[in-house]
């Protein structure tokens, strides 16, 4: 029996459930969409199994990557999804491809978009990606799907997967057929990235324009160029040069590889996706007002604000704040860089440098897991804001 075989005998009798991430933009979205179901079985791409490649497992999940657009120069407007998904752009890649890894795709049924992101929607592909990780015969995962929220999507998986092999994130900034499709490149590099494992235990990384980056550090600059994705203060983790892979820097968490503390508390297997916890942002700005706390707070069991400068809100959100009795209040700044920290009375948590739609995520997480305001603090202090102290390592 070859590794393929074994490998699709196992996922066959998995149920993945509904999958879908996120196209960039709204591509023929006539009336109410169904999620898409996603088969359960991986397909095996190009010709037979190579005993001594490794095993990659495409997530195909739609977005700019698999859509067209009206014609080959107009990539800011999209028509619709190309027949056949990524496994259409994974097979153009041979005969190349076929010295890089053996390769199995799980298709979607249709093509969605990043406003169509939701909670259960990333709980459903985090489960997915731990279950096919599990397999003893699979080796790493490449997810694709819109860049819109892709940041999001990667940090939710970071800190949920608990395997630690390689999952990179990956998707297109143009559409298929166009002059400047950057498609094939970023699947195919981020097929080379997973394949030479040499993201194991960095947690989920992102791969575009053959840069690749901490997913907790990596943000979209702009809504068309190709080097959009960058890693802030902190910069790539590195780069994927044709057959040369070059990494610079790695995650915190790889201290701890192969070590319980290397994963996070945050296992999705033992809860559902409606267990998840309402968490909302609200944003300080010139003149904002209570309101924008009150509504926000109404329905929510966390809150995370995005202030201006060091985290700052204006007076009358900061009034509503100190009135609150129900939500816990994560402070984060919208600047994109360090400032915030734990206020005097401890009523506050700062969330650093983490970014406000990651700090939602990660205060969604802590309060689904556990109801001790303490521990959400500790697990923001530690997950949050890890740092990379090798002293610890040698003790």
């Amino acid at each position: 029996m070859t590794r393929r075989t074994a490998l699709l005998g196992s996922l066959a009798a998995v149920a993945l459930g509904t999958l879908i991430l996120s196209g960039c933009t709204a591509p023929n979205n006539d009336g109410a969409e169904e999620l898409p179901s996603i088969d359960s079985t991986p397909t095996p791409v190009g010709p037979s199994a190579t005993a001594d490649l490794p095993n990659v497992v495409v997530i195909d999940a739609g977005g700019t990557l698999t859509s067209t657009a009206e014609d080959r120069i107009s990539y800011q407007h999209y028509s619709d999804s190309i027949e056949g998904g990524v496994t259409t752009i994974v097979e153009d890649m041979y005969p190349e491809l076929e010295h890089v890894a053996n390769v199995s795709v799980v298709e979607t049924a249709s093509l969605s978009w990043s406003a169509a992101v939701d909670d259960e929607i990333l709980y459903t592909v985090s489960r997915a990606i731990d279950v096919q990780l599990a397999n003893p015969d699979v080796d790493a995962v490449v997810v694709t799907g819109g860049t819109n929220v892709l940041e999001e999507d990667a940090y939710f998986f970071d800190l949920t997967v608990q395997s630690p092999k390689p999952v990179v994130v990956t998707g297109a900034m143009h559409q298929y057929g166009t002059f400047t499709y950057d498609g094939y490149t970023n699947v195919f590099s981020a097929i080379r990235l997973a394949a030479s494992k040499k993201t194991t235990c960095f947690g989920t990384v992102v791969l575009l324009n053959d840069q690749f980056f901490s997913a907790r550090d990596v943000t979209k600059t702009d809504g068309y160029r190709m080097d959009t994705f960058e890693g802030g203060d902190y910069g790539t983790l590195g780069v994927v040069n044709e057959d040369v892979i070059r990494t610079m820097r790695a995650p915190a968490r790889v201290l701890h590889c192969g070590t319980d503390e290397w994963n996070t508390p945050f296992d999705l297997s033992t809860v559902t996706a409606a267990d998840l916890a309402p968490v909302e942002i609200v944003s300080g700005y010139v003149g904002a007002s209570a309101d924008t706390v009150t509504a926000a707070a109404a329905n929510a069991r966390g809150l995370v604000t995005a202030g201006h400068g060091p985290g700052d809100m204006s007076v009358a959100q900061q009034d509503a704040l100190e009135a609150l009795t129900g939500p816990i209040v994560v402070s984060a700044t919208r600047t994109g860089g360090e400032g915030t920290y734990n206020n005097e009375d401890g009523s506050v948590i700062g969330a650093g440098d983490l970014r406000p739609q990651k700090a939602r995520l990660l205060l969604q997480l802590a309060l689904t897991f556990t109801n001790d305001d303490a521990q959400v603090k500790q697990w923001f202090s530690s997950i949050a804001s890890p740092e990379f102290d090798y002293s610890t390592a040698l003790n």
